[in-house]
């Protein structure tokens, strides 16, 4: 499907051959004037390319120019298709504006050959990949991770033979995928997934053939590609994962070796993270606190605190909010007692699913579990250690992103979470946490993360137990999300098992990669 071409095989998909050398295109591609009449791919079309303003996914919202779209929330749900058929040879052209790093995936790109009048809206699945290529009259393709930056201009079109070329920005055109029906119109379909954020349609034109510079087909010119000038992340979900190939790569060898505790995020961060905050109000709302619905080794002493039981070294240790959180609302909880003889840290999360519905049966011994089930859940830990009368604030922000701020401090975006729909908070006390008390909270909070109310100084390096057992360290990468949130011993229990997955974001494991600190 994929990969690059060679002349002869293009020039052969325009249906003539190679041309001879005081006919070649000697320009580069950006260069060469778009045909306005013509033979191939017919006349270029006199009415302006925009995106179809109704056949759009729930989370696409469009501007007035039908230009520009851009995913509001969540990763998927964000399928557009083109306002007209595109002619052959006809090249599509996407600027990427904005990038949003928390996720996994980029860009699908491809054409359809129904009629997006023709669709209704209600009726598009999540995502374009397997979902829609998997019905009649849709072709689609992911584009590469590492093109998917923010500026980069994305450039695709199909021959008549039904073969699908890309480029970024000024690069070489590369095949991108064949099988395309071309006897009937073809609309665009771009899916605006996971790391891509907004995109903007550029005019679009149809190219002569000669000036696609087939002898210029074995290379992509590096110079000419957007790429992070430090993109040593292997996880786009958890910013503890501080992680630096070998100038080898991962095609050279599997050894890693990880980043010391001083190293800072590679993750982008938001600007609430890097502005000083101001105080806290002199009051809270106080409405906030925990659902009645609570792990087995869980007791409540008032509606805002709940305590640990001690029991065993496997303890059901959940709880709830008892409302969904607002979108901006900042919730601020303070460790009211903990014991030093116990390690690990305080496990929380977001999740879609109500509590009512849940029974004290349905909560695990470990938050991981949990990802498993139909609702979303998305669970993290908290990568300091806490100690009694810490505070922390949590913020679920427009974006999706999870900022997390300690003491005052703030730790950063943690994570992304899917906020299109109503989401609950809940925490798992853990290791040195046996008490927890609901503080209150800031609704609709500012642009600037609040401080805390105390400002105790600051603790030791960051904690980094395995988010299975709490007691080893992590040292092991799943490969192929990345993700790095276990130990070697329990990363090797969970390759066994079937249909084995990832429980930070539950993509299949395909392997585990042990990692190795740097002296």
């Amino acid at each position: 499907m994929g990969g690059q071409i060679t002349r002869n095989a293009l020039y052969d998909s325009l249906g003539g051959p190679f041309p001879s050398t005081s006919h070649r295109c000697h320009h580069k591609p950006k260069r060469c004037l778009p045909i306005q009449c013509g033979s191939v791919g017919g006349p270029l079309p006199v009415s302006p390319l925009l995106f179809h303003p109704n056949a759009k996914g729930s989370q696409i919202v469009m501007d007035l120019t039908q230009k520009t779209v851009k995913r509001q929330g969540s990763f998927c749900n964000a399928i557009t298709f083109s306002n007209r058929p595109i002619a052959l040879y006809e090249q599509v052209r996407l600027k990427i504006t904005k990038k949003q790093c928390c996720w996994s995936g980029a860009l699908r790109l491809g054409f359809t050959s129904k009629d997006p009048c023709r669709i209704n809206p209600d009726n598009l699945p999540k995502y374009a990949c397997p979902d829609l290529v998997s019905q009649s009259g849709f072709w689609a393709k992911a584009l590469p991770e590492e093109f998917a930056n923010k500026g980069n201009v994305i450039t695709f079109w199909v021959d008549k033979k039904g073969r699908v070329f890309y480029r970024i920005n000024e690069s070489s055109p590369m095949l991108f995928f064949s099988g395309v029906r071309t006897a009937d119109p073809l609309w665009a379909l771009i899916d605006v997934y996971g790391l891509t954020r907004e995109v903007q349609l550029l005019d679009s034109e149809i190219v002569p053939p000669d000036c696609l510079r087939p002898r210029s087909f074995t290379t992509v010119r590096s110079s000419s590609l957007r790429r992070e000038t430090d993109d040593s992340r292997l996880s786009v979900s958890l910013c503890d994962l501080n992680l630096q190939l070998d100038n080898g790569g991962p095609s050279h060898r599997h050894t890693l070796h990880l980043a010391s505790t001083s190293s800072t995020c590679p993750i982008p961060q938001n600007s609430l993270n890097s502005q000083q905050s101001s105080l806290l109000p002199a009051a809270l709302e106080s409405d906030l606190h925990f659902h009645q619905l609570r792990g087995a080794h869980i007791k409540t002493l008032d509606k805002q605190t709940v305590a640990r039981s001690e029991h065993s070294r496997e303890e059901r240790t959940l709880v709830f909010t008892n409302r969904p959180l607002q979108t901006g609302e900042c919730v601020f909880i303070k460790v009211t007692k903990s014991s030093p003889a116990r390690s690990g840290s305080l496990s929380y999360g977001v999740t879609s699913c109500d509590p009512a519905v849940l029974r004290p049966s349905d909560l695990p011994y470990n938050p991981e579990a949990l990802v498993d089930r139909k609702e979303f859940w998305a669970v993290c830990r908290v990568p300091t250690p806490l100690q009694s009368s810490d505070i922390l604030g949590f913020l679920v922000n427009q974006e999706g992103e999870v900022i997390l701020s300690h003491n005052g401090t703030s730790v950063g975006m943690q994570v992304c979470v899917d906020n299109s729909r109503p989401l609950w908070m809940f925490f798992g006390l853990h290791g040195a946490v046996t008490q927890l008390r609901i503080l209150g909270t800031i609704p609709n909070s500012p642009v600037s993360l609040p401080k805390s109310p105390t400002f105790p100084s600051g603790r030791g390096p960051w904690s980094d137990e395995c988010s299975i057992c709490y007691e080893n360290t992590v040292d092991t990468v799943i490969y192929a999300c990345g993700h790095m949130c276990l130990c070697y011993t329990c990363g090797l229990k969970l390759k066994k098992m079937s249909n084995a997955c990832c429980p930070i974001c539950r993509r299949q494991i395909k392997d585990i990669i042990k990692t190795y600190r740097s002296t």
